[in-house]
């Protein structure tokens, strides 16, 4: 997994409530730290209904501010509008360095393009069923279901297409990081995979991260470990073996 983001960056996590997983929160914040400090938290509903009764412990036990938003006309996502005028404003007056998110409803594909216009990073996080253009909107995007190791398995078992590890991407992507002898740093193949492919994800494939999936596929790859110039640390090398040959 990579990101262009630094740990001090200052992100906001804008939750969907009425199409988000109360459930997930916990370990998608934590995946949120990977990418910076979650400066603004905040979840938009209906607080008044039953259907979110779920979300009270869990806006409780993690300080996210509810954003009340009431369904004033039937058949109208009014949640979502208050949640794309709030990050506009957000956007113009908190100085952030990204936004995260929370939905799986194309409806935010063009706050995520509009955000990314004016320099700054979005993290999608969402269910598989996300439509791919909100997908390819963000410059990262996170299926949930990933977060949740049971529910990854059983989505592999139910969509065996997914398990198929995209060996082509790879390939493309090392070839257009790598020096003269088709060697390439993983990181710089990480981040051109993460432009082409936002929802590229390692765990995917049960992998915690790419430098397990691509040792995994040996035969498609050879893999290098290299001591970086400080002399204190390594860095990972990948080839494509057809072009070794």
């Amino acid at each position: 997994m990579t990101s262009d983001a630094t740990g001090s960056d200052r992100l906001a996590v804008l939750i969907d409530a009425d199409n988000a997983n109360p459930k997930v929160i916990e370990a998608l914040l934590t995946e949120v730290a990977r990418y910076g400090v979650s400066s603004v938290k905040r979840a938009y509903g209906d607080w008044t209904t039953p259907q979110l009764g779920g979300w009270k412990t869990v806006l409780l036990d993690h300080s996210i501010q509810p954003m009340q938003q009431f369904a004033n006309t039937k058949g109208k996502n009014s949640t979502d509008s208050a949640m794309i005028i709030d990050a506009m404003d957000l956007l113009h007056t908190r100085g952030l360095d990204g936004f995260c998110i929370v939905s799986s409803d194309s409806d935010f594909t063009g706050l995520a393009r509009r955000i990314r216009e004016n320099g700054l990073q979005v993290i999608g996080f969402g269910e598989r069923k996300t439509p791919k253009a909100f997908v390819a909107a963000c410059d990262r995007f996170v299926y949930t279901e990933l977060l949740q190791p049971r529910a990854a398995k059983a989505a592999a078992k139910a969509a065996p297409e997914q398990s198929r590890v995209p060996v082509d991407l790879l390939r493309n992507a090392v070839e257009s990081a790598s020096d003269d002898t088709g060697w390439a740093a993983l990181s710089a193949v990480g981040s051109i995979i993460a432009k082409q492919s936002p929802d590229f994800d390692s765990r995917s494939w049960g992998h915690a991260k790419l430098s397990g999936l691509v040792k995994s596929l040996s035969r498609h790859f050879e893999v290098e470990e290299r001591a970086r110039g400080d002399g204190q640390s390594k860095a990972l090398f990948i080839r494509d073996r057809r072009a070794a040959q």
